[in-house]
């Protein structure tokens, strides 16, 4: 007779035995406890997350025969044994996804009026509940409405937005949660252990990470690993098996990030892919530790469900990459995972990923900008000295207003967030090579009270305007006079060109101001 398979052998058979659901086993032997029970319930939640061993679980308890409600079900009485053993004939499991049409609901509504033939309920368990047709909803809305008293329906479903509001407000409602990595962990060292199986606890975690929250989904990848009881499964085994990259690779690819290190990072990816790891496997692996590394950089490496050592190399790399690296990283490889399609190049996405994630965040292009005439400033150079007072102007401010959107372009090639702060900004006077900046807003000015700030305006306006110049940022009271507003269009404004030609009276740029 073939080996059971251990997700079958080992599915719960007490409420106690159910891993990561305790806010509903709680409820509901309260419920079993006081006698409360509902006539509806709905299990919504991710697959293998125990809807279904739950709803058998609810059929058991109200039908066993055990005095002590605490103790139900207790799997001794001939109602537990039957269900355990599915022949139990009060119990009715129905699949919508292949029950979803209007008759089979009819049939099931003209055989509930039926009294129980064994226990004191008819249980009907109706699973992917969200499979139904339209008209399959309308005729079950009728059966909640109006159920028989020894009747109880358990629906469970994966998509529960698919379910109509109308059946939703009929049951009382149970979302099951996705289990966590290390109770996972522990169910499956528990099922080792009890099964004699040899396998190291690292082998375990990456099992369980794999099922992605599932308990169920986690089992049969351990029945999968474990050919040969007496072999010692170690992490590597259980990698090659499941077809994931080496953890250390994943490891070395995050620190080549933080280092900016893009030859490494694509001798990485290609050894891992050369050794026979998944791509897309290795690109979610990677998602995974770069979401834990942000995780740690931002709200602590508690947050993150992983052993202490695992925690420990988050936080290490989490002081080590600048946060734009990461961020970018992190959209860039999920990207690439979601639209992997193989091809001749399997690694090419992740190496276009590592390259997209290491390439600086690129100027803002203002729409209103003049394209720049010469290449974006060096290196920031020191300060040159001031003129003395009364000198006149090295540059006309008519000048430096006409010059103003390529002034920004090329600022915005330094610093993205520049151009959006100078909006609030306008040309005062020029006093020598002294170029006065006003405001009326306080808050952007204390933004530009930092020197290397000015400095770095400082550049970009002698860049432009072919002269060494200092900036001075003064903070005017009320609104900045009309007369420091520009009185003329640069017209090599792209639009301002583009509305000449068709025929618009093209007028200097007007600021507001908000009540």
């Amino acid at each position: 007779m073939p080996k059971q398979a251990l997700y079958l052998k080992w599915r719960p058979t007490t409420f106690t035995d159910v891993v990561g659901q305790e806010h509903i086993t709680r409820t509901l032997r309260n419920s079993l406890k006081s006698g409360r029970v509902r006539h509806a319930y709905l299990f919504s939640g991710p697959r293998g997350t125990g809807k279904t061993t739950m709803a058998r679980l609810l059929a058991k308890a109200l039908n066993c025969h055990e005095a002590d409600p605490d103790r139900r079900p207790c799997n001794a009485c001939p109602a537990c044994v039957a269900v355990n053993e599915g022949r139990y004939l009060d119990l009715i499991e129905i699949d919508a996804a292949t029950h979803t049409g209007v008759d089979d609901v009819r049939d099931l509504r003209d055989k509930i009026a039926f009294a129980p033939g064994e226990g004191r309920y008819k249980v009907y368990i109706i699973d992917e509940v969200h499979r139904f047709t339209g008209n399959a909803f309308d005729a079950l809305l009728k059966t909640l409405e109006e159920p028989p008293s020894h009747a109880i329906f358990v629906l469970a479903t994966t998509e529960i937005d698919k379910v109509p509001a109308t059946i939703k407000s009929r049951c009382l409602p149970f979302e099951f949660r996705r289990v966590s990595l290390l109770e996972v962990a522990d169910r499956l060292q528990l099922i080792a252990e009890s099964e004699g199986l040899q396998i190291e606890r690292p082998a375990l975690e990456l099992i369980a990470r794999y099922g992605t929250g599932s308990v169920r989904d986690s089992i049969s990848l351990l029945d999968q690993i474990v050919a040969d009881p007496e072999e010692i499964i170690t992490l590597e085994i259980a990698q090659q098996v499941l077809g994931t990259a080496n953890l250390a690779a994943v490891k070395d690819l995050v620190e080549a990030l933080a280092r900016q290190d893009a030859a490494s990072g694509l001798h990485i990816i290609n050894a891992a892919v050369d050794a026979g790891a998944d791509p897309r496997q290795f690109g979610q692996q990677v998602v995974e530790h770069l979401r834990a590394v942000l995780l740690a950089q931002t709200a602590g490496a508690d947050l993150v469900e992983a052993s202490r050592e695992d925690r420990a190399l988050y936080e290490a790399q989490a002081e080590s990459i600048e946060r734009g690296t990461l961020v970018r990283a992190i959209r860039a490889f999920n990207d690439a995972v979601n639209t992997y399609r193989g091809g001749w190049q399997p690694q090419l996405a992740l190496e276009l990923a590592l390259m997209e994630a290491l390439e600086p965040e690129r100027a803002v292009v203002w729409a209103s900008a003049a394209a720049p005439t010469a290449p974006p400033p060096g290196p920031l150079q020191p300060p040159v000295e001031m003129t003395p007072p009364g000198a006149p102007p090295v540059v006309d401010v008519t000048a430096i207003r006409e010059q103003w959107g390529k002034t920004m372009h090329i600022l915005g090639q330094r610093s993205s967030n520049a151009p959006e702060v100078m909006r609030y900004f306008r040309v005062l006077r020029v006093d020598g090579n002294i170029i006065y900046l006003g405001t009326d807003t306080e808050l952007y000015y204390e933004k530009l009270q930092y020197p290397e700030k000015v400095q770095l305006l400082e550049q970009v306006f002698s860049h432009v305007h072919k002269n060494p110049l200092r900036i001075k940022i003064v903070l005017v009271g009320g609104e900045i006079p009309n007369e420091t507003l520009p009185d003329s269009v640069d017209m090599s404004d792209p639009l301002a060109s583009l509305g000449a030609e068709l025929g618009a009276e093209i007028k200097p740029h007007e600021r507001r101001h908000e009540q």
